[in-house]
């Protein structure tokens, strides 16, 4: 590879990326960081606000559950890493959980006493400590290092006398430095949303007796997995074949796609055809070029 042709693809890559980015931080970004939450919940204050000083990373996010504060209370008490889960996506969120891969189905007694300071587990490898909580109002979970750790509170505010708003809040601020404090950061800032979301849902479902099935959740997950592993490998399609506009705009239409997929309020099955469009734009893409790149010899071998 010519060092003009690799600096094309490389100034077609970064356009690319600068331009997905740039529907992230316009359109999507401000959409996912309050999805649910009405102009009141963003702008009212909450416990745990103190614990991060001009965060970088601001979510209100909110659902509606046909239950009283007292029915919704331990639900939450109960969820973490080895102990109820999430109630999210259970294939990633529990791997490795010693009481397995499913999320809680009922009320567990055993995990209905914690106190503030116990600590959290959010995964194997990760977790927060218990920062401050009021029965049947809020739970406020805190991260463990530096001056403003950062807060996750679950609150809970009733509408009447059979429904309550249930609020999340995060805040944090993003690491610069190191590289893989950087990249861990940057991972949250996209799935942080795809997560709580189905944090939410899953809560509700439980409270009101309608448990997703796991199988439902699974393909729910792949999808989202797909949608996300696409745009990578148009990207790298652009990098390893050669550089063509079909190719180039099957790469953004998978991009694109991504942003829809998990940003969007669309069905599961709405999602699977998005991808299965990017599917045929990539094979599209491909054998256009392929044809291009085939042609002259098959007319040089048909000539006299």
């Amino acid at each position: 590879m010519s060092t003009h042709v690799a600096f094309t693809k490389v100034l077609t890559t970064v356009a690319l990326i600068g331009l997905l980015s740039a529907l992230y931080l316009l359109l999507v970004r401000p959409y996912q960081l309050r999805w649910g939450a009405t102009d009141a919940e963003v702008r009212r204050p909450m416990p745990g606000d103190g614990l991060s000083l001009h965060p970088t990373f601001l979510a209100t996010r909110a659902i509606t559950i046909e239950g009283t504060p007292a029915d919704i209370w331990p639900w939450l008490v109960q969820m973490g890493y080895g102990r109820a889960g999430f109630y999210g996506y259970d294939i990633l969120e529990n791997l490795g959980s010693p009481r397995g891969i499913r999320s809680a189905e009922a009320i567990a007694p055993e995990l209905q006493r914690i106190a503030v300071g116990d600590p959290l587990p959010l995964s194997a490898v990760a977790r927060v400590v218990v920062h401050a909580m009021a029965p049947n109002n809020y739970l406020v979970w805190a991260g463990q290092s530096g001056a403003y750790p950062g807060a996750f509170t679950w609150a809970l505010y009733p509408v009447d006398a059979r429904h309550t708003r249930l609020v999340s809040r995060i805040q944090w601020s993003h690491h610069w430095a190191p590289p893989s404090a950087l990249a861990l950061d940057l991972f949250t800032e996209f799935t942080d949303f795809v997560a709580v979301r189905k944090i939410l849902q899953g809560v509700k479902g439980r409270v009101e007796g309608r448990v997703e099935p796991m199988a439902r959740q699974n393909i729910e997950f792949a999808i989202y997995v797909w949608s996300l592993v696409s745009p990578l490998v148009a990207i790298g399609m652009i990098f390893w074949r050669p550089l063509t506009w079909p190719r180039w705009l099957a790469a953004l239409g998978a991009g694109l796609a991504w942003l829809i997929v998990w940003y969007a309020p669309i069905t599961m099955g709405t999602g699977a055809l998005a991808n299965l469009v990017v599917l045929w734009g990539m094979y599209q893409g491909s054998m256009t070029s392929r044809t291009r790149t085939t042609s002259p010899h098959i007319a040089e071998r048909g000539s006299p």
